[in-house]
This record gives structure tokens, sequence and C-alpha cells, in this order.
């Protein structure tokens, strides 16, 4: 993101307030630029411990953590100017101090009194939220971006950790071996695509491609699944012809490569957490985003002092290419905030490491190659799609 992260204080955050309501989940700030996220207490205390006990490393493949949340009986929320809103069940948006007051009301309902303590017997979720009153608070990774191109890739061959039930480790196990996880170490989870159809009957409102947790388990295979992430990047009908997608692509093995790297050198255990790609699914967007970066960043590097290009969005290429993207190297511009304050470039991409409900450091354990292997795989097929040699 352009510009200087806005990073609120503990009581700005309980001024939000915002209680996360129903199967939606999520919730945002008034300019987009927060996540609301529910979560279990396992995974705020993985963003703690990364913020608390020096993972510097693990804080730059995450999520901006901001602090987190509870979730509040309706007496207890500050029904002012300061709340925006909570998403209702139906994912609308309600605004009003009645219509507020009464979905907080029925998503406290269906909160069960320990939604994070062990099961003896284990229900599937069925694809719904979790049932708790906790949250985390995190920059909006899609914000930004004129048409957001996203997708979600869950990682790891194993999908349950050691406390899971039975019942649970069996179901996994199946959806392991009948799926891309058995031997790449990674599914597609969902995707969506600006105009990522050729018939425009499939697009939702908003020109989307919407791609569901089906297609990555039932139609990707271990055959098609470089088709299948071409999909995701290369699209003539919205302008990101081969050039600007091979960019990309090569964009993407970078910190592909970084995410290995942290990784191989931590000691983690975590089961079905993500990878969130995202990148400027608008080809004119895309390529001009690239170019006013460049602009920028040329400009200011002549004003500074005689070095090569440099970028301060995620792009992280080692030297130019005729796409115009380029490298940022963070240390060169560790003094330059009052800078950035009047830089507000746009978005090209982001990668991140997501999810991390089950989640943690593991002192003397040694890396964890269940999820290093779905890493690795996407690295070979991103290096694939950007033409670049092993």
């Amino acid at each position: 993101m352009g510009g200087k992260k806005r990073i609120p204080t503990p009581d700005q955050l309980r001024d939000y307030n915002y209680a996360v309501a129903g199967h939606a989940g999520t919730l945002c700030d008034a300019d987009g630029e927060l996540f609301i996220k529910p979560c279990t207490q396992t995974e705020i205390d993985f963003y703690q411990a990364v913020e608390t006990q020096g993972y510097r490393e693990f804080a730059d493949i995450m999520p901006l953590f901001m602090g987190e949340l509870r979730l509040s009986n309706p007496e207890e929320v500050p029904l002012d100017d300061g709340l925006m809103g909570v998403i209702a069940g139906n994912g609308d948006l309600k605004t009003t101090k009645e219509q507020i007051a009464a979905t907080i009301a029925e998503h406290v309902a269906k909160v069960a009194p320990d939604a994070t303590s062990d099961q003896t017997t284990w229900v599937p979720t069925q694809g719904k939220k979790i049932k708790t009153d906790k949250s985390v608070v995190l920059e909006n990774a899609s914000f930004g971006y004129k048409k957001a191109n996203i997708l979600d890739v869950k990682l790891g061959v194993r999908l349950w950790a050691d406390d899971a039930p039975a019942e649970k480790k069996k179901r996994f196990d199946t959806i392991s071996s009948q799926t891309t996880h058995g031997k790449l170490g990674f599914r597609i989870s969902g995707m969506r695509v600006y105009q990522g159809s050729e018939d425009e009957s499939t697009w939702d409102d908003e020109g989307y491609t919407i791609y569901d947790k089906d297609f990555g388990q039932l139609t990707v295979n271990d055959d098609n699944v470089v088709d299948s992430f071409r999909k995701f990047v290369f699209n003539k009908a919205a302008g990101v012809d081969q050039e600007l997608g091979r960019a990309v692509c090569s964009a993407f093995v970078r910190d592909l490569q970084r995410i290995e790297q942290v990784l191989a050198s931590h000691e983690t255990r975590m089961y079905s957490s993500s990878l969130l790609f995202i990148f400027e699914g608008d080809g004119d967007a895309l390529a001009s985003a690239i170019e006013k970066n460049n602009e920028i960043l040329e400009r200011d590097s002549a004003e500074s002092y005689t070095c090569p290009p440099v970028e301060r969005t995620n792009m992280r290429l080692d030297n130019r290419m005729d796409s115009g993207i380029v490298l940022e190297d963070e240390d060169d511009f560790e003094d330059e905030d009052e800078d950035e304050d009047d830089l507000q470039l746009p978005q090209i991409y982001t990668l991140k490491l997501i999810d991390f409900a089950h989640a943690n450091f593991t002192p003397g354990h040694g890396p964890d190659e269940n999820t290093l292997t779905g890493v690795r795989s996407l690295l070979r097929i991103f290096k694939e799609l950007a033409g670049e040699d092993d």
C-alpha cells in the first residue's frame, strides 16, 4: 500500500468495536483499510508471538496485525458515530442503530459458550464460519486495487493438527488423497478473476468469475493444475496479456522464494494455513500502476542518490523488466517515512501467508516441511508461468 500505514491505537480499536455478525464473518472500517476476522485464541496467540518475540521475518510475510477485538453484547456496544456497521448473515451491511443492535444480538445468541474447546465428536462446518467472540484486526490486503484478482491456496499434505479428533483426521486425509494436497502439498480453495470467463452470464455484479472451493477440490488435479493458475493470471479479456502476466508471475516467484526462506529458517507447525495471492486484475490499471510506481521511484531515486530504480509497493524483482516492475530494498528507505506519506502508489500485487488457527512456533522440532511442500510446488508452477528456468 502506498504511503505510511495507519495503525490504530488500542483506544481506537475499542472505538471500532465492530461486532462481527453472521456467517459473512468479516468487516472493514469505513476506508476499507482494516479487515476484522473472527478467529480462535490460537490464531491471536500466533500473531502476538510474532509481534512480541522478535519474529521480524515472519511479520514481513503475514498481514499487518493491528490488535484484537472481542464480540460485545448489544447493550455494551457504543452505538454512536464511531460504529460504521456490521455485516449480517446474508451479507448485507447494517448501519442503523436498530439494525446493528439486532444483528449483534443474533450473532451473540449463536456463539457457543466455549467455541474453541476440544470436541469429543467432530462435526464438519460445511463451509460455515467458526462460532467465536474473538477477532483479529488486520490490514486489508485487497485495499487499494481497482479490480483485485484474489486466489486462496490452502497449504499442506497433512491438514490436521495433532489434537484433532480421529474423525476429522480421517476426513481430511481423504480430502488430501483425492486432491492436489496429496502430491503437491496445496489445494486451490477459491479464486475470483475479473472478467475471467468469455461467458459474461457467469460474471457476478462486479464483473468477476468466481471459482469456489469445489473448483479446487473436484476440478483441479495434478495434470491440469498449472492451467488452473494460468486462468488466474493471464486474461486477455481484462487486458492482462502475456507480458503483464509473466511480470506478475515473476513477482510472485520472488515473494514465494522469500516465504520459503522464512519457513525453512524457523521452527513452526501450521496446518490448513493458506497463501493469499492478489494482483490488479484490470490490465489497463495494472500497466498504469506499474508505470506510475516507476516514474515516482525513479524521480525520487534521482533526487536522493544514484541507485537502481526501486519500488515501494510489494513488487520485488531483482532487475527492471520491460514491464517496469522493479525491486524494493527496504533498507534504502527506512529513514524516509515523511516522503512515503506523500507517495500514494497504486497497488500492483500482494502475497501473504494467512490463517493461523492451527499454527505454533515449535522450537526444537525443525522447519515445517509439510507446509514447505506446498510452497515449493507453487514456486515451481509460478516459475513455469513466468517463463523462468529452474
